[in-house]
């Protein structure tokens, strides 16, 4: 399964159900970094370092970065869903049939609701 780090703003809840499929996500709360203003860039950096995708809801800002940076383990954007474990399935969905996530940017949606 993938490893994954979520990015301060991400949702505990889609962590959760993300690890009971069998991700392993590191928050950035585990990692002491948050509350400290570190930039996407930073956050990136150590996702880098730790051989792990990030995870975010700042779509337009990891968007910017992943056209700028030449080498990371990936990148997935999501639209922020309030059914949490629908979301987590979508992730797993999207990531658990690739080989690997190097270098790519995925796009989590939220389905359109009538």
């Amino acid at each position: 399964m993938a490893r994954l780090l979520s990015d301060e703003n991400f949702d505990l809840y889609v962590v959760r159900a993300l690890r009971s499929h069998g991700h392993d996500v590191l928050t950035l709360q585990q990692a002491g970094m948050t509350n400290q203003g570190i930039d996407d860039e930073s956050v990136l950096a150590f996702a880098v370092s730790q051989q792990r995708a990030v995870i975010t809801f700042d779509k337009l800002d990891y968007l910017r970065l992943h056209r700028r940076v030449t080498s990371h383990f990936g990148i997935i954007v999501c639209s922020d869903d309030r059914n949490q474990v629908a979301l987590a399935q979508r992730i797993h969905d999207a990531i658990a049939p690739l080989p690997d996530l190097i270098n790519q940017l995925i796009r989590i949606y939220r389905p359109n609701t009538p």
